[in-house]
């Protein structure tokens, strides 16, 4: 299993760049472990075993664990409004509980899409809650609390704050005392963006064809739904306190794990496949792609950190998790490249979404442009209206398409 474990791995990463830190443990037995690529490209440091890199939506276990901390101690009751736990001016519906927030069944108003002015604009500037709350949280709701699930940083955004309102604590503090320090994850801190985290890997994007230090975005914004910053080492530790049921009482983990819409637990999805129970989480985000499943039956914990995009974590952490299970798996391979002549391929250019969405065609090559022309992403051609990054491992394909009116749209926004 561990030839076979090894020889899959580096045939994947044969295909793409990948800087991080893959990790497979079972039963307490390393099956596989290496480090690969730059921790610091600038100073010619490469990542180790031990390098600590940004988790990104990793980070929300962490705080619903926090949650249940605090609802276990009878500091706050998960089923009632989540107003009752919030500064009194934060003015959310009194339908929405906390319990909602913890499964995305919130119903709130989702700003994380290309038309609202949050990434790359918003998320640069310097931190305010209460602006926060009022710009892009206090919204007239999209849905009726507990209706659809709706993936939303905004409920996890929340959750941070209510941990602050009723504990007394600021958010990182109350992570790290209550969370990290107990199971000695000495490796693992929440980022504010201007801290110090000592072997800290730096997050890189590809701009054309070369590697440049990931776009800035202040982390603070990232509270309660991003932010960790930890190592493969420390996620172990994590996932032997949910393996063993620590720091939390058997009712409150049932209710912790209990799954809700949409697969998803408090922080974690779950799947029933290979006949046991599987809980997970991903995370990305610019220059961050992180995965980490764990079986707690079987005792296996599997773990991808990684500070560039290249790999799809998702993919490739299933394939180990196939071939830990006795499931054959398909030889790695990159989308096989569609023949179009310039001429089609100019076509697809122009503006789609100003400053935002933007297709050009430079030097014989199509660029995915973003962030007002500052990051251009290869892509080409696999069939007709569908393209991928050159330098990423893309499951799904980018769709550009024609629509009832015979505008090219991208990502539903015609061109212009």
């Amino acid at each position: 299993m561990q030839m076979k474990l090894e020889a899959y791995i580096n045939e994947y990463l044969a295909l793409w760049d990948f800087y991080g830190v893959i990790q497979v443990i079972q039963q307490g037995k390393v099956l596989f472990e290496n480090a690969y690529g730059y921790a610091s490209i600038e100073f010619g440091i490469k990542n180790g075993l031990h390098s600590r890199f940004s988790t990104a939506s990793l980070s929300k276990q962490f705080t619903a664990f926090a949650i249940m901390l605090l609802h276990e101690k009878g500091l706050l009751d998960i089923d009632q409004p989540a107003k009752r736990y919030l500064p009194a001016d934060m003015n959310v519906d009194e339908s929405v509980t906390v319990h909602h927030l913890l499964s995305h069944t919130s119903g709130l108003y989702n700003f994380y899409h290309f038309k609202d002015d949050f990434f790359g604009q918003y998320n640069r500037l310097e931190y305010s809650q209460q602006d926060f709350f009022e710009r892009y949280i206090d919204k007239k709701p999209a849905a009726s609390p507990g209706a659809v699930f709706d993936y939303n940083n905004s409920n996890y955004n929340l959750l941070a704050w209510i941990i602050e309102h009723v504990s007394g604590e600021k958010y990182g503090d109350f992570i790290r005392n209550h969370i990290f320090l107990p199971l000695n994850m000495m490796n693992s801190a929440v980022d504010d963006g201007s801290k110090p985290i000592i072997n800290r890997s730096s997050n890189y994007v590809k701009d054309y064809d070369v590697y440049i230090k990931s776009p800035y975005h202040n982390e603070k914004f990232s509270i309660g739904a991003g932010a960790i910053v930890s190592n493969c080492e420390d996620l172990y530790l994590w996932h032997a306190c949910l393996r063993d049921r620590k720091m939390l009482s058997r009712k409150t983990y049932a209710r912790f794990f209990n799954v809700n819409q949409n697969n998803y637990c408090y922080g974690l999805e779950h799947h029933h496949i290979y006949g046991t129970d599987r809980y997970s989480h991903g995370g990305d985000h610019l220059g961050v792609s992180a995965y980490m499943q764990s079986y707690f039956e079987e005792d296996i914990c599997i773990n991808i950190l990684s500070n560039n995009e290249a790999v799809s974590q998702y993919r490739l952490g299933n394939a180990i998790s196939d071939i830990l299970h006795g499931v054959d798996v398909e030889v790695p391979e990159k989308h096989q490249e569609f023949p179009m002549s310039e001429t089609l391929l100019k076509e697809y250019c122009g503006t789609y979404l100003k400053d935002k969405i933007q297709v050009e065609f430079i030097h014989g090559k199509l660029y995915f442009t973003r962030f007002s022309g500052n990051l251009h992403i290869e892509i080409y051609p696999v069939g007709e209206g569908k393209f991928v990054r050159r330098y990423s491992d893309q499951t799904h394909p980018y769709s550009i398409t024609q629509n009832e009116n015979g505008e090219m749209t991208f990502f539903g926004y015609a061109k212009h």
